[in-house]
């Protein structure tokens, strides 16, 4: 498998990442910490959510398994999870969740952690964070308002004012308890990481704002965008813009985040056996499709997620086939010479890592479920809450289906990035033939998700859940 000696692996996930929010896969993009994990370490060009969201991705992330198969639930209840398989081999193991709801022990998410800690009670833990957590526009004016003066304390003291005044992503929550998690462990070991800061509302610290804009007025952006979604007002072009620049701020304070984590890692003198891999759970839309977050739809915003692997002592690499997110725990495993469990769906990408080995040429599929309204409250979460959309694709094509109405879409994302121009009725003989292998494909992974158990039982509902809990999800828009 190579030369390097892996004895410990850290997994940085953050939500809501696109690929083309990093530098690695649109050079105009300013994530220095993570470009350069990416030139040093693997990166996948094509790799795949499988899921517009959370509930629907972090299965495959965690567990290598498909959202519902089996049990017709989110979350990993039942499933063996990637934390529950290295623990039975002596590995230490740390998860912590930068307050997602959905990331719980609720869920079964906590399932083979030595440690775990999802952060989601100290958001609602009082009236003052919980009303922050959810009316952005005034937590955007208090960190304008304290902009001036973080500025003149870190420059009296010789420091960088390089976090937010306030902390309700709960970035700093995560970044501290990682790296005591580090510095208090003896190898072997397993992290993982999750940040919320690129998740709507993105609310970054000022200076990331003005790091990632040519408009010296950038920090109020912030003010003028927020107030404008607050008030639903629509959303035009300068507020659209304004919305990108917010986030990718926010994907840069993350990046500064993650540098320290690295810092961390080399202080203890742990970096030259530490793998880290990297990975968006899912994407966020722009109006590409007509809305704003991660509605249920499975184009390409919502679905493309950056994905790399760096290994001490591996070359640097891109890879150009397609890959799916469930081969992030065998990929885990098989660095650490652990053995992955037989039911996971996963392939390990290690050989990819250290040979240069093409990854496994199979289709990647991902699935929603849809209501009446795309937009409706809550998101559905079980599949008796909508329609079951299924995607299948490879490195050049997607494949769309309605499993339950019939429909078809099919795009073809060399010609068409944007997935503008459905070719599902396209007569020519290339597009049949990638509709003829994808569609039984697509109906293949809908029976398997139906085998489950269709009886809407979501492993989770709003009457089962704690007031921290519902705190959370309100918080991240999810009523």
């Amino acid at each position: 498998m190579g030369d390097a000696d892996v004895s410990n692996v850290v997994l940085v996930t953050v939500d809501s990442l696109r690929a083309d929010a990093v530098g690695a896969y649109d050079e105009t993009r300013h994530t220095p910490v993570i470009d350069s994990l990416a030139d040093r370490g693997t990166v996948f060009d094509h790799a795949f959510a499988t899921g517009n969201w959370t509930p629907f991705s972090f299965p495959s992330i965690l567990a290598s398994t498909d959202v519902f198969t089996d049990t017709g639930e989110i979350g990993v209840e039942g499933a063996e999870t990637l934390a529950e398989t290295l623990s039975a081999d002596g590995t230490a193991t740390a998860g912590f969740n930068a307050a997602n709801g959905f990331l719980t022990s609720h869920w079964g998410y906590d399932d083979g952690f030595d440690e775990f800690e999802p952060f989601v009670a100290s958001v609602g833990s009082s009236i003052y964070s919980r009303y922050l957590a959810t009316h952005p526009t005034v937590e955007a004016w208090i960190q304008l308002a304290a902009s001036p003066l973080r500025r003149a304390g870190s420059w009296i003291r010789g420091e960088t004012d390089d976090r937010p005044f306030l902390d309700t992503s709960r970035m700093f929550d995560v970044e501290h308890a990682a790296t005591d998690f580090i510095e208090g462990t003896d190898a072997p070991f397993f992290l993982w990481i999750h940040y919320m800061d690129a998740h709507t509302p993105y609310v970054p610290a000022p200076r990331y704002i003005r790091e990632v804009s040519s408009n010296w007025l950038g920090t109020h952006r912030m003010l003028h965008a927020h107030t404008r979604t607050g008030l639903g007002l629509d959303v035009d072009d300068r507020t659209l813009e304004e919305l990108r620049t917010l986030y990718q701020a926010a994907v840069r304070q993350i990046d500064a985040s993650v540098g320290r984590i690295l810092e961390t890692l080399s202080e203890t003198g742990v970096d030259d056996d530490t793998a880290v891999v990297l990975a968006g759970d899912h994407g966020e839309e722009f109006q590409e499709h007509g809305h704003l977050a991660h509605y249920p739809k499975l184009y390409d915003e919502l679905i493309r997620v950056p994905l790399v692997v760096d290994v001490p002592g591996s070359p640097g690499r891109r890879i150009d086939g397609q890959v799916g997110l469930d081969a992030i725990p065998p990929t885990v495993t098989d660095l650490l010479g652990v053995d992955a469990p037989a039911e996971w769906t996963g392939t390990s990408l290690a050989p990819t890592v250290f040979e240069g080995e093409a990854p496994v040429d199979e289709p990647v599929v991902s699935v929603t479920v849809r209501g009446e309204d795309v937009t409706a409250q809550p998101i559905p979460r079980s599949l008796s809450d909508g329609e079951l959309y299924v995607s299948v694709r490879d490195r050049e094509w997607t494949y769309i289906e309605n499993v339950d109405a019939g429909t078809t879409e099919l795009y073809h994302r060399p010609s068409d990035p944007l997935q503008a121009t459905d070719r599902s009725a396209d007569p020519s003989e290339g597009a049949r033939a990638v509709i003829d292998r994808f569609a039984p494909l697509a109906e293949a992974h809908a029976e398997a998700v139906r085998a489950g158990g269709t009886d809407g039982d979501d492993g989770g509902t709003d009457e089962s859940v704690d007031e921290d809990l519902n705190a959370r999800l309100e918080a991240l828009g999810y009523r």
